[in-house]
């Protein structure tokens, strides 16, 4: 039985902070110290998911866990981003709502790693095959691609984004992804031509040249020396921790995996190694004859070199550093850049080169995972930069703490929403919620009238002498009197003697707190004029990707209207963003940041207080506890607490919300802390739901205890009757043990006395035979010697014939001969070798005169042991040891697989297609007894794939059918098979080359066995 978990369990702290009590900023702060401090990182708000970042790996982020999320209810669980990706993943799968998940933070807070975890979760949890794990390699591969181009190391974090990204993830009816598109917003390009102390440029610069091969440094011609580059901050160059080096060869295979082409990605590194060489271009001045400067190029060498890489001609280039062409109607009028101004262009130029750059990958990306335009379900994935309040606040923090401005007010318009939603759905009267509304900061700065947008553009654009100071000067006319505005030099006296606002600044009231802007370069920043010179120029470049970089600077298609500004831009884009996200169902994810030290274990508790300020959770708190604080199924809620009432313990047998009802009124809670909903229970206090876990704690102690009791007495009676029946089984076994060590006794006193007796008789009858022997020896000898006797008497007395004269040399070796012959027969008899013919084994020779006798007589030996051995093979035997011979001849010495297999005997039908019924109707298709059947691998010589085919061998014809259906794919008759080939190596791939048909080709099925190297079974 599967064991009901819930939120509530074995809770450290508080994990829903609507639950939290008292409420308080302080008991917030305490309850997320106290849960960091036990490696608790995820916190709820309701839906909301506040995430601390460790800093540290941690091991809640494995295989196992992703199962233990997977289908399981949003409360089911302890906290975890696993719960908000999957109730946003099986919301999309079952009900086909729309998804998106918000994930805001301030940098260093997790982010990036928090949508990785995101996307990771879903990857994991949708369908599986071929083409979509290609999809979802895709997706998942764009994010190093887009982090080396679009992320730095900042002294908050060592890979922080620096641009907003937001993935639409497309999925089937199914839930299996198809494809993507990738949305980015306002590339950090400053970081390009200056860091601040401490930071980087972004780090696709230090892994190309950390990471590249000489050969590929030498052709984009750069070198590994980062001091050599002006574009690149020296004091942070290298990060502990990060190896450039690997991340470059990461950045390369995700390139490969996305679907860049090698000439793609080599243009990419011509356009990263050229910015850098643009970085390296100094500028002199040089007087002119009307007294004015002109600026040159110090050493051309970096200028020649980078036209060589982006196919330029150089005196294009040159003349575009030191001249401006402006149109006006008809009329061209050209005049001289100084030095100051030659260096703005130049990094104009560098900046609008890699923001360009970075705009086309993320184009490039989306072209390789696109979807067609049919209706699909959405899962969109928002990663951007959180509220920013910094001691130097300027353009880019004001564009993006508008971002976040409206981020905060769809946050909350959805929240409201989808609490307002949830009582109509249940029947519950809804009544409205007091909560700060930010539309009023948000009108502020985007009104199309009078708005600080609006008034930046339009100073921008009038005619005249336009400076940060005339902007600063119309704010302070137009936007005196709004309440979350400031200035030093409006008309509100109140702020005259406001110390800490300067003059040069004005400051707005943010929802998370209020934020000084330097107004210096807010006008040049929102401008981003790039000179049409470098456009042209650029488009002049025999480059491929740079003309579609610069496609302004075509001659034939100039236009003289000023380009869209930056702010512009960018509050269009914010506007296509917020109408994206109310057409789907959000789901948010709150990083925090605990310490600036980048380090493990540190909460800094000032720094966490603000972060909570400026995301709003404290708000967020008090929005969903302005209704009901807990809300619960009945189901669930009459499981959790039935054991506190005797009407609903153990079982209740009616409608699950009376039962409920019976519960709350045998408890007496008061009727206006809840609420019966159509589905669900509404719980008003938390204070009313911490007194049903405590009463609910002290029901299980109770509980455990009883249980306690009848599983001790249980234990004890059980443990009693297994010692009584323990004895009467040891006393039976032991009365058996003793009926047997006497019967032992008794037998080996037997066997004893017989064996003495035996013993007694066996040597009386070894004494009489040696008695006989030796009577036997002793005739044999005086028999002898009497035989000798009469010889040498018949011949004469020895002393009258000369010495060896008594038996002729011939009869003496025949008869020495005779008896070595004899000896070694009987030797031979005595050692004779077993009957196995692989035995080798033969005694050796004792005379060298019998070496031919003993070679013939070992040879005959083994043919006739042999001839007994095969006369007790059956006939099928023999046929298996005949193809034996046969595969022994062909592969022998030739094939590395062959000695594996000798002792594996053919079966010819492997598959068993007579008796097997799935495969019925390709043994009705073939006519012929089948010699050969087996599953192959059919290998197409176009692509190198393999499909399985079965295939059958009869006398006349060899046949290829389908796997799975049994249909005949190719029948092929013997006679047009020319020969088959193996090769010589330790695999089962054989060849069957047919003869040439009608156009000289030679078709040729290359396979590999399934079952085991069929075509060379030994």
């Amino acid at each position: 039985m599967e064991v009901k978990t819930s939120l509530l369990d074995n809770m450290i702290g508080v994990g829903d902070m609507v639950l939290l009590e008292p409420l308080s900023e302080d008991s917030f702060l305490e309850n997320l110290r106290n849960r960091f401090d036990h490696n608790e990182i995820y916190t709820y708000i309701g839906s909301v998911v506040i995430s601390v970042n460790p800093y540290r790996s941690l091991p809640i982020f494995t295989p196992e866990k992703v199962e233990e999320y997977r289908n399981r209810n949003f409360y089911e669980l302890s906290p975890h981003i696993y719960a908000l990706a999957d109730e946003a993943y099986r919301s999309l799968r079952d009900q086909d709502k729309d998804q998106c998940i918000l994930i805001t933070g301030e940098s260093g807070a997790g982010k990036t790693e928090a949508s990785k975890l995101v996307m990771s979760y879903v990857a994991a949890v949708c369908g599986k095959g071929q083409e979509v794990n290609k999809v979802k390699e895709q997706l998942l591969q764009s994010n190093p691609v887009l982090e080396a181009f679009g992320n730095a190391k900042t002294v908050r974090n060592d890979n922080s984004s620096r641009f907003g990204k937001y993935m639409d993830i497309e999925f089937d009816f199914k839930g299996d992804p198809l494809g993507g598109v990738i949305s980015n917003y306002l590339l950090e390009k400053s970081r390009v031509v200056k860091q601040p102390r401490g930071e980087r440029n972004f780090h696709i610069f230090y892994q190309l040249l950390s990471g590249a091969s000489e050969d590929t440094l030498k052709k984009l011609k750069l070198g590994r020396d980062f001091s050599k580059y002006n574009y690149l901050s020296l004091d942070s160059a290298t990060v502990n921790g990060l190896d450039d080096a690997a991340n470059f060869r990461t950045v390369r295979n995700a390139m490969q995996i996305v679907g860049f082409m090698e000439d793609e990605v080599q243009s990419v590194l011509e356009l990263v190694a050229a910015v850098l060489k643009l970085g390296n271009i100094e500028f002199k001045p040089e007087s002119r004859c009307n007294g004015f400067d002109e600026s040159r190029v110090k050493d051309k060498n970096d200028l020649k070199e980078m036209c060589e890489l982006l196919g330029i001609e150089q005196s294009v280039l040159e003349r575009a550093f030191s001249y401006r062409t402006v149109e006006a109607k008809m009329e061209k009028v050209s005049t001289t850049l100084n030095v100051a101004q030659a260096y703005y262009a130049r990094d104009a130029l560098a900046k609008n080169l890699y923001s360009r750059l970075f705009s086309w990958l993320v184009t490039r990306i989306n072209e390789s995972i696109k979807v067609a335009k049919t209706r699909h379900k959405v899962m969109g994935v928002l990663d951007i930069y959180g509220f920013e309040i910094f001691e130097d606040n300027s353009f880019e923090q004001f564009i993006i703490n508008y971002c976040n401005e409206k981020l905060q007010q769809i946050f909350i318009e959805l929240t409201l929403r989808e609490e307002q939603e949830e009582y109509v759905r249940e029947g519950i009267e809804w009544t409205n919620i007091e909560y700060f509304n930010n539309a009023i900061i948000c009108d502020l700065i985007e009104n199309n009238q009078n708005g600080i947008l609006a008034m930046l553009d339009e100073e921008c654009l009038r005619p005249g002498t336009v400076t940060d100071d005339t902007f600063l000067d119309k704010l302070n006319t137009v936007c005196a009197e709004h309440q979350h505005f400031e200035s030093r030099l409006s008309k509100n006296s109140k702020f005259l003697t406001d110390h800490s606002l300067p003059h040069s600044c004005f400051r707005i009231q943010h929802y998370a707190g209020k934020v000084l802007y330097r107004v210096e370069g807010f006008v040049d920043k929102n401008n981003d004029l790039l000179y049409r010179d470098l456009s042209q120029a650029m488009y002049k470049a025999n480059h491929s990707l740079i003309k579609q970089l610069f496609p302004e600077g075509n001659p034939a298609k100039v236009n003289l209207k000023r380009p869209p500004t930056a702010g512009f831009q960018f509050k269009a884009s914010v506007g296509t963003l917020m109408r994206n996200l109310q057409t789907k169902n959000p789901n948010y994810i709150r990083c925090i940041k605990p310490n600036d030290k980048k380090a493990a274990h540190i909460f800094t508790e000032s720094l966490v207080r603000h972060q909570v300020r400026y995301l709003g959770l404290m708000e967020n708190v008090r929005v969903r506890r302005a209704g009901y604080a807990f809300r619960q199924p009945y189901e669930p809620c009459l499981e959790r607490y039935k054991m506190l009432c005797k009407q609903t313990w153990p079982h209740w047998r009616g409608p699950a919300r009376e039962g409920v009802e019976v519960l709350m009124a045998d408890l007496q809670v008061p009727a206006e802390e809840l609420s019966y909903g159509r589905s669900k229970i509404f719980i008003r206090n938390p204070r009313t739901l911490f007194f049903l876990e405590e009463r609910r704690r002290q029901c299980l102690q109770d509980l455990a205890t009883l249980i306690q009791k009848i599983y001790r007495g249980w234990k004890c009676r059980t443990q009693f009757l297994l010692l009584k029946k323990s004895q009467v089984v040891v006393a039976a076994w032991y009365r058996r043990f003793a009926q047997q060590k006497k019967y032992q006794k008794i037998k080996s006193a037997t066997i004893m006395v017989q064996s003495f007796t035996r013993g007694w008789k066996a040597r009386k009858l070894l004494r009489e035979l040696k008695y006989q022997k030796r009577c036997e020896e002793a005739v044999t000898t005086i028999a002898a010697f009497w035989h000798g006797t009469q010889v040498i008497t018949r011949r004469g007395p020895a002393r009258h014939r000369p010495l060896g004269t008594g038996l002729s040399c011939h009869t003496v070796l025949i008869l020495r001969v005779c008896v070595q012959m004899q000896k070694y027969f009987l030797g031979l008899k005595k050692n004779m070798p077993s009957m196995s013919p692989i035995d080798k084994n033969w005694p050796a020779r004792p005379y060298l005169f019998l070496d031919g006798a003993h070679r013939e007589l070992r040879r005959i030996f083994h043919h006739w042991r042999c001839k007994k051995y095969r006369s007790q093979f059956t006939e099928e035997k023999k046929a298996v040891y005949e193809e034996k011979l046969e595969a022994s001849e062909i592969f022998k010495d030739k094939k590395a697989l062959y000695p594996s297999s000798v002792s594996q005997p053919f079966k010819g039908d492997y598959l068993e297609i007579s008796k097997n019924p799935k495969y019925q109707k390709l043994h009705s298709a073939v006519d012929e007894k089948v010699l050969l059947a087996d599953v192959v691998n059919k290998i197409n010589r176009a692509n190198g794939k393999g499909a399985a085919r079965i295939f059958l061998l009869t006398k006349n014809s060899f046949v290829l059918a389908d796997q799975k259906t049994g249909q005949v794919k190719a029948s092929v008759p013997l006679p047009d098979l020319t020969s088959v080939s193996v090769s010589t190596q330790s695999d089962g791939f054989f060849a069957l080359k047919l003869k040439e048909v009608r156009e000289p080709r030679t078709a040729r099925a290359v396979m590999s066995s399934v079952s085991g190297a069929t075509a060379i079974r030994g």
